[in-house]
């Protein structure tokens, strides 16, 4: 273990012994495993609030160094490390994470833990069994949602995945990985890639930011008229709004030459608006990015890929599926993320979960899982289980 204070020594004592030591809160945060993932749940800025607080902070060895934060900023920040993660997962009351944990975590989880992190269960019936028969009391970014609709915690990686939706399509719009072999902004005298965006939500609109600011020409297509009046005023000149039909999808996807899927339904599966039939149809070397993935994807095509292999080609179309895109820039993801997560996980550690969620029901729509119970509506629909109010349990 590496004690705080700013001096780093290691020495051997035992988690049992450390579990006697009396603290607000025992707060943790172990290394992503999950492929290619850099980020990490705790940045040393938010170990010091949390300490600031009166909680002990335990980080594993090596954390956050996929994000550049060496084991000395947590020490000097507070925080205890430890050398292995099993021991992080048995000591802390709140495990704070990025990604949904591993078949291999799932042994490590113990009743009455407090999890804190991206889950998107719609999309993973084995992790959710898991945390349901670990009594495991699941909080998921994903599904926190303000009075004012926003989803505050999804909203910074919503940011990046759609940004790095342009960077990423541009990138296999060429002509080694099986792409067209088309700058997305052309040249004078010759013709701009055409770009269209599935969603025109979070990750819809910052695409179209990128998208337009290379000069591509960009269509976006959303179900809801307000938004797409926004967009509209937003962009002007510069793109072509329609509603989302089925029509509509297979006109433009036909001349497409990169296609975007950013369509969201908090904690829920999501519809498979980019259909398989509109493949045979589409540009030899078009590519498709389904930033939708986590939960579920929106192409009938779709399945996941990891940033080792990131690509596959079904009917001529790239397909570019990542599960964590965010990961690829980790330094600016994990600021983003935990920028947005603190708030939360700080009133969380200071009241308890429970009564967290008596007074904020922002914070109780995070709940998914809770003591063995399913408390999110949209989860428990995409599965067939039986969903319980989580003001009845607590």
């Amino acid at each position: 273990m590496i004690y705080p204070g700013g001096y780093a020594r290691i020495c051997h004592i035992s988690v049992k012994k450390l579990k006697g030591v009396l603290h607000n809160m025992k707060i943790g945060c172990v290394k992503e495993i999950k492929n290619n993932e850099f980020r990490v749940g705790l940045t040393p800025d938010n170990v010091k609030a949390y300490v600031a607080a009166g909680h002990h902070v335990y980080m594993e060895m090596g954390a956050g160094v996929g994000s550049g934060f060496s084991d000395n900023e947590y020490v000097n920040a507070g925080a205890s490390i430890i050398d292995n993660a099993a021991d992080v997962w048995h000591l802390v009351d709140m495990m704070v994470k990025v990604k949904e944990p591993l078949e291999e975590e799932y042994e490590l989880f113990h009743e009455g833990l407090i999890l804190y992190t991206y889950l998107h269960l719609a999309a993973d019936k084995q992790q959710m069994d898991a945390l349901l028969k670990g009594k495991v009391k699941a909080v998921a970014y994903e599904t926190i949602e303000e009075t004012d609709r926003s989803l505050p915690c999804l909203a910074p990686m919503s940011q990046i995945a759609g940004r790095l939706s342009i960077q990423e399509g541009a990138k296999y719009l060429e002509k080694r990985f099986g792409g067209e072999g088309i700058l997305l902004a052309g040249v004078p005298g010759t013709p701009k890639a055409n770009v269209v965006i599935l969603g025109g939500g979070t990750v819809g609109m910052n695409a179209c930011k990128i998208a337009v600011g290379m000069g591509a020409n960009v269509t976006i297509l959303d179900v809801n008229l307000k938004r797409l009046e926004q967009l509209d005023n937003m962009f002007g000149a510069h793109i072509q709004t329609l509603v989302s039909t089925d029509s509509n999808i297979e006109r433009v996807v036909k001349d497409a030459d990169l296609v975007i899927g950013s369509v969201l339904i908090p904690g829920g599966s999501t519809p498979k608006l980019f259909k398989k039939k509109y493949l045979p149809e589409m540009k030899n070397g078009a590519v498709f990015v389904d930033v939708a993935i986590d939960q579920g994807g929106c192409g009938e095509s779709s399945h996941v890929t990891t940033h080792d292999d990131p690509v596959y080609i079904e009917e001529g179309v790239v397909h570019y599926c990542v599960g964590n895109m965010p990961g690829a820039v980790p330094r600016t993801s994990t600021i983003a993320l935990t920028n947005a997560t603190l708030k939360y996980g700080l009133q969380i550690a200071k009241d308890g979960l429970e009564e967290a969620c008596k007074k904020s029901a922002v914070i109780a729509s995070g709940v998914n899982c809770y003591l063995g119970k399913l408390t999110n509506k949209n989860v428990a629909d995409a599965h067939g289980y039986v969903f319980e109010d989580l003001k009845s349990l607590i």
